[in-house]
């Protein structure tokens, strides 16, 4: 596994080793020792999730709140996404640093989202399949979100606004200094 920098202290890249053969390939999608040794995070992860979207879909900017607070480890298993990480930690040195990156089946690559960021994503295939894997449990009282097109952030989403797709919630997010001001990070 490779692991690459990003441009929010403690988010990571992650790129497994594939090994092809004419049966098809193989890869460890996540190996606990090797991830902790490579990224120095040491995290146990309590709770997996998938969603399946549609070309367009947009989910996001979400996170939890404090205690409830969820590192993610993300990845595509069919399709293609733009995956989005906010950092939303105020003492941190990266605060309010947009990360984004490509994540695919073709290319299974990894990105560790520290506790204390926002996540999103959109759906650039037909479909996408898309796992999580989180360090927390989900807690609806400690959920909150950052809208998608707020202009403090400037995030590019990659396709034009009227094409994207998301659920009404997701719509009514508060902006970057709204739920920065509510969280406590």
């Amino acid at each position: 596994m490779n692991v690459h920098l990003t441009g929010i202290a403690g988010c990571f890249l992650l790129e497994p080793q594939v090994r092809t053969d004419p049966r098809g390939l193989f890869f460890e999608s996540y190996h606990r020792q090797k991830f902790q040794q490579l990224t120095g995070v040491k995290t146990d992860f309590v709770q997996d999730n998938e969603s399946f979207s549609t070309k367009g879909v947009l989910r996001g900017l979400h996170f939890q709140k404090g205690r409830h607070a969820q590192a993610k480890l993300v990845r595509v298993v069919t399709g293609a996404v733009l995956d989005v990480a906010v950092d939303c930690r105020p003492q941190s040195d990266t605060f309010g640093q947009v990360v984004t990156v490509h994540l695919s089946a073709d290319n299974k690559k990894q990105l560790f989202i520290p506790r204390g960021c926002a996540h999103g994503f959109v759906t650039l295939s037909d479909t996408a399949a898309f796992l999580y894997k989180c360090d927390n449990f989900y807690h609806p009282a400690a959920e909150s979100g950052i809208v998608y097109n707020d202009p403090t952030l400037g995030i590019d989403w990659l396709l034009p606004e009227a094409t994207l797709i998301l659920s009404e919630k997701d719509k009514a997010w508060l902006s970057f200094t709204e739920a920065i001001a509510q969280s406590s990070y």
